[in-house]
């Protein structure tokens, strides 16, 4: 049968000529409604704030203005916030990444004793915990409290991301290829260093990309446990830029207080472009490796 034939024998019907464009349809609704609040964003935040307010942008920036960005950049403390929060993220992604790693693939071995326990004792911890006091005290206890460390140790366990990359391991990784290398003398280290992580980098590049997004966007642990200027992540400082902009507001009466107004409206969206924009980047390094690592982590195989 010829390659003509057979294309001739397998025609679109045009039930599925109907059914493609329904679906075509709603994934362009779907990434309209997702796409264009972050569009709006973008425009509101090179725009007139009462031009905003108005319901006069939609598409385009109005009446164009950079005043957002020159005031909240004009805070010296932004920049250590920048170098706090990168910092955090990395070094925090690091031993994220060594921790998360090494217990999965510890979890995906056959013969570790106890394995089911130990993995129970993990997926516990998903649904009970000690809660803010406790955690509180011990970190306390442990010396941790108001040091860089406490945003990068105490919570680099993170139990989904185990799972997937366990599952990953367990579903990725035959045990004959294990067999194989321990025949040729490979040990249970070099084998995970020399064969394992080699052949995982689609699961590793997905746990490090999340928890990076994670490290980058903490900020409730960083409100609790961080007291000094000089250790707060970017989000705390750009949430006391706000605090205080409008507390200016407040203060002040006549054009001083239209002009805080107009800052303070123009920097809510500055603010939420400065800092989700450098995490974002981190996207097209990492997308070939997204949907191979998730699908084959959340699988059992």
């Amino acid at each position: 049968m010829s390659a003509q034939t057979i294309h001739k024998s397998q025609k679109v019907s045009k039930a599925d000529v109907v059914f493609n464009i329904i679906l075509y349809g709603i994934c362009g609704l779907i990434l309209l409604l997702i796409a264009y609040p972050l569009y709006f964003i973008i425009i509101a935040s090179f725009s007139n704030p009462s031009e905003v307010s108005n319901g006069n942008v939609w598409f385009w920036p109005s009446q164009f203005t950079l005043d957002g960005y020159k005031e909240l950049l004009r805070h010296g403390s932004i920049w250590m916030g920048y170098w706090n929060t990168i910092l955090y993220t990395v070094v925090g992604t690091a031993i994220g990444l060594i921790v998360n790693i090494s217990a999965a693939y510890s979890l995906s071995r056959r013969d570790l004793v106890g394995r089911k326990l130990i993995t129970f004792y993990f997926i516990f911890t998903m649904f009970f915990n000690g809660g803010l006091i406790p955690t509180y005290f011990t970190i306390r206890d442990f010396h941790l409290y108001d040091t860089f460390w406490v945003m990068v140790l105490p919570f680099s366990v993170m139990v989904y991301n185990m799972i997937v990359a366990r599952t990953f391991f367990d579903s990725s990784l035959p045990k004959d290829l294990l067999d194989a290398a321990q025949i040729d003398g490979c040990g249970n280290l070099r084998f995970f260093f020399s064969i394992a992580l080699p052949l995982s980098k689609a699961v590793i590049a997905v746990i490090a990309l999340y928890i990076a997004v994670a490290q980058w966007n903490s900020y409730f642990n960083a409100l609790v446990y961080i007291r000094s200027e000089n250790l707060k992540p970017l989000q705390l400082v750009v949430r006391n830029i706000l605090i205080t902009n409008q507390s200016l507001v407040g203060a002040g009466d006549g054009m001083a207080a239209q002009e805080a107004m107009r800052l303070a409206n123009l920097m809510k969206y500055a603010v939420i472009i400065v800092t989700t924009v450098p995490i974002m980047c981190m996207y097209p390094f990492v997308q070939k490796y997204f949907s191979q690592g998730v699908m084959i982590g959340a699988i059992k195989g």
